[in-house]
């Protein structure tokens, strides 16, 4: 059943499985009237369209499918869910019925829909939002007994699944919003979650109603199987004819051939359509082909043809091609499509699009289809009857700038494409991504190395040396890249900030920054600019604090000659407003350091589900922690002003004791919330990106992090504030008076001299990398060998004497200890890839350090202090 409504000059067009009555207006629609006056008093301009045919049935209490551009909206089942659960309040029958469960694809959706409901007015409401992470005793704490609407994505209420079996056994209703995100990025977890709830229900004791809502923008091949095992005869509602064309079981053929040969290969076309009595519409976009085709068509067969400037008007058009039918006549019309609407043609059976539509021509013309579409889901022995509507695409090479669009639509049809199809969209997208060129590097590929969403993305997926390059500031800040000092100033969402990087010696923003608030505390040198011009440097003065400031954006100036500009802090990355009256004149002195803020993102850590956001949670956790706060880090990778780090740690400075303290890993803390899962193909994803120009190589040595002099150490500090220092002390300790630590570098260690360096090179054969780590029994050295052969491992209280063949190589490890170890006990197992030494401490407790000397093959394994972090020796009281 199908439907036509007039809004204004508009026709909406809605596909219906059976027939409803729409509700067109607020005053007449399903909804109890306190919901209606709430509604009202927020200004509600609905019902909508698709809302006046959505709500009728799911107010019934009926199954639904309702596929809309508006089926992103919430509204499209809240009001008369809401009626619904108003109605059962006080029915005794079902004390323990929690009402409704809501699906949503993620936690920003879940958040949207829990905000809607929480100003739903509905007083007994309680809605709940369950955003579970993956820590173990999550699900226990979560309480739904008293709630009547819960909402959730797949993963989180299968973890709860997991700790409550019978949540289901008292759900009335169950909402899948956009159905469409979540059936393909989720269908095993959605269909298992159908499962449970369907067993449920059967074993529901007492006549209990259950419904199921599904909403959502686009049709997929999922939902067929919903309709047809958990659904019981539901209202199936589409108001996008592509979409409905897809239900309907309209056949999308697409059939290649040379522009010069259009002609040719459409006749061939109609031939086989006459044979089979087809009912046939020609769609081009000018006049001149219109004209060309019944020219061509009637040397044979005698067809319609229309277009603006035809004699004919389309009662004439349209009265003949009826008679045409009824006289057993296959008709074909030839058209343009700015014909369509005033015929009005619905009753078509194949449609040949002679000029390659665009997204929003092709709806329209398969509306010609309609009454063609099949109505209703149909076992695969029955489809042959309904699979008579027929849509042919003529793709030429001069069918580039719609190609993307229709591909999508296509392989959501599941229609068979041809490599032609693939091939023209490949070279679009390309040309694409080169209209993108001047854009800001994509946000998602820095954080995560991936964007799932590339055709919609406004932003840059390739390098533009000219952006990315020109002004290689983080590289010129970083003296080692083995260990850096940031200071973190914003934070954009838990693994990306904007900060300073800190100079060992002689701090240079340190230095500006100081003579930058020496001078503007003269009032005399505050001078306010008259023009404000974009781009330009400026100084802003706040309180006591003077920054340096760029004027990114300047709109037009008011009646007082003044208006709010929006800045960057160049030396700080974040953003704001201000009056233009507020800029000073920035000395020539102040501007020729370079902006010092630069992106800082921590590697190897993406969220949970296969999120593309991280929860607010984690980010404000993480931007409580780190704000303000130095931090050491290794630099993994650098491009323009982004700075990619793994590890990245807050660290703590014990001056009196001559000595950093390692408080907290970044990746370890984002990671501990439950939140967050490893991403193991960052870096390598960041490198294949960036493979134009240098990339830091991950075999090159990693040293430890090497002991700072005392001057390194005050310069450092001086970036911070007092009350910087005070938040410091205070999260050295806990609650129960220790902190456990990463490690502790102790300052006055001897540097590794010329002499030393010589007797690393006069050692026989090559230093293999070793990595190590610890408990407070035993230690474990990594050393990294490939299929070591004839291999020798000495110990000794003191030292340990490694030795193997590798490839043809000699490798050689004498290490001497920090402290002392039980020979005897100490072990080396050679594995594929490695050898695993064991060494067992004479002296329970942590070693502060591996070796007496500094030795650049050694380093800390990070990733086993990771996954360790709760055994982490460290402590002070």
């Amino acid at each position: 059943f199908q439907s036509f409504q007039s809004v204004g000059k508009e026709k909406n067009f809605v596909f219906l499985s059976k027939k409803i009555e729409p509700s067109s207006v607020l005053e007449a629609a399903p909804l109890l009237d306190g919901l209606k006056k709430e509604l009202a008093w927020n200004k509600f301009s609905g019902p909508t369209f698709t809302e006046s045919y959505c709500w009728p049935p799911v107010a019934l209490g009926c199954d639904v499918v309702a596929i809309s551009h508006q089926g992103n909206d919430p509204l499209l089942y809240i009001p008369p869910v809401l009626a619904l659960l108003q109605l059962k309040s006080d029915c005794k029958a079902l004390p323990n019925m929690s009402g409704v469960l809501i699906l949503c694809p993620g936690w920003k959706k879940a958040q949207l829909v829990f905000d809607l409901l929480k100003r739903s007015g509905c007083r007994r409401l309680r809605p709940v939002l369950i955003i579970l992470g993956q820590s173990k005793g999550a699900a226990i704490q979560v309480e739904i007994q008293a709630c009547e609407v819960a909402v959730t994505t797949p993963h989180n209420l299968l973890r709860l699944l997991e700790h409550n079996t019978r949540l289901l056994c008292r759900l009335c209703h169950l909402v899948l919003d956009e159905m469409e995100v979540l059936f393909s990025d989720t269908p095993e977890q959605v269909f298992t979650i159908l499962d449970c709830y369907k067993k449920a229900t059967a074993q529901a004791q007492g006549n209990v109603p259950h419904q199921i809502i599904a909403v959502g923008t686009q049709w997929n091949k999922h939902i067929t199987h919903l309709i047809k095992e958990f659904m019981n005869d539901p209202h199936i509602v589409i108001t996008i004819i592509e979409e409905a064309a897809i239900f309907g079981k309209v056949e999308q053929v697409v059939q290649p051939c040379m522009d010069s040969n259009r002609t040719a290969e459409l006749l061939k076309i109609l031939d086989f359509t006459q044979k089979n009595l087809q009912k046939v519409l020609v769609f081009t976009d000018s006049v001149t082909d219109v004209e060309m085709i019944h020219k061509a068509r009637n040397n044979s067969v005698v067809s319609l043809k229309k277009h603006k400037e035809s004699k004919c008007n389309a009662a004439c058009v349209l009265e003949r091609w009826r008679k045409m039918h009824s006289s057993g006549t296959p008709p074909v019309l030839v058209l343009t499509d700015d014909c369509l609407q005033s015929l009005g043609i619905t009753d078509a059976t194949c449609v040949i699009h002679f000029s390659f539509p665009s997204p929003g021509v092709f709806g329209q013309r398969l509306q010609s289809l309609s009454d063609n579409f099949c109505t209703g889901i149909k076992d695969s022995a029955g489809d042959q009857e309904h699979m008579k509507a027929k849509s042919v695409i003529l793709l030429t090479e001069s069918s580039s700038c719609h190609a993307p669009g229709i591909l999508r639509y296509l392989k959501h049809a599941e229609a068979e494409i041809p490599e032609e199809l693939y091939d023209l969209t490949a070279r679009v997208g390309e040309s694409e991504e080169e209209e993108k060129f001047s854009r800001p590097l994509c946000a998602y590929l820095k954080a995560f190395g991936i964007c799932r969403n590339r055709p919609e993305c406004p932003d840059r997926h390739q390098i533009n040396l000219s952006i990315d390059t020109a002004q290689n500031i983080a590289e010129e800040m970083i003296e080692t890249r083995e260990r850096v000092t940031i200071l973190p100033l914003l934070t954009v969402h838990a693994t990306n900030y904007f900060g300073r990087i800190i100079k060992k010696q002689k701090d240079q923003y340190t230095i500006l920054a100081k003579e930058m608030n020496d001078y503007f505390k003269i009032p005399g040198q505050r001078i306010s600019v008259n023009s404000v011009e974009k781009s330009v440097f400026y100084g802003l003065c706040e309180g006591a604090i003077c920054h340096r400031v760029q004027v990114v954006e300047t709109p037009a100036k008011d009646e007082e000659n003044v208006c709010k500009v929006t800045i960057k802090y160049i030396d700080e990355g974040r953003t704001s407003q201000v009056n233009s009256d507020q800029l000073l004149h920035l000395p020539a002195k102040f501007q020729s350091l370079p902006p010092q803020a630069v992106e800082i993102v921590v590697c190897r850590v993406k969220p949970i589900d296969n999120e593309v956001e991280w929860n607010p949670k984690v980010t404000d956790l993480i931007n409580h922690k780190i704000k303000g706060k130095l931090h050491h880090a290794k630099v993994v990778h650098t491009l323009g002003t982004t700075v990619w780090v793994d590890p990245m740690v807050g660290v703590t400075s014990l001056p009196s004791m001559k000595m950093w303290i390692n408080e907290y890993n970044i990746r370890s803390e984002i990671l501990s919330t439950g939140l967050a899962t490893d991403n193991p193909e960052h870096v390598g994803e960041i490198q294949k990106l960036c493979r134009q120009i240098p990339v830091l190589d991950h075999a090159e040595r990693l040293e430890h992090f090497t002991a700072e002099s005392r001057a390194g150490l005050e310069e450092a500090s001086s970036a911070q504030d007092a009350s910087l220092q005070e938040n410091s002390a205070e999260s050295c300790s806990t609650s129960g008076g220790i902190k456990m630590f990463l490690d502790v570098f102790f300052l006055d260690d001897a540097v590794q001299t010329k002499a030393e360096d010589s007797t690393l090179h006069q050692q026989r054969g090559c230093h293999p990398q070793i990595k190590w780590f610890q408990d407070n029994v035993t230690v474990t050295l990594k050393v990294q060998i490939r299929k070591a052969a004839d291999s020798k491992c000495d110990f000794s209280r003191e030292k340990v004497a490694f030795s193997a063949y590798s490839e043809g190589k000699l490798y050689v490890a004498d290490l001497e200890l920090y402290q002392s170890v039980i020979a005897e006990k100490s072990t080396c197992v050679i594995k594929d890839t490695e050898a695993v030494i064991l060494l067992v401490k004479e002296k329970k407790g942590a070693w502060c350090k591996l070796l007496k000397d500094k030795n650049v093959h050694v380093s800390l394994d990070f990733e086993h202090w990771e996954e360790s972090e709760d055994e982490r020796p460290f402590t002070v009281g």
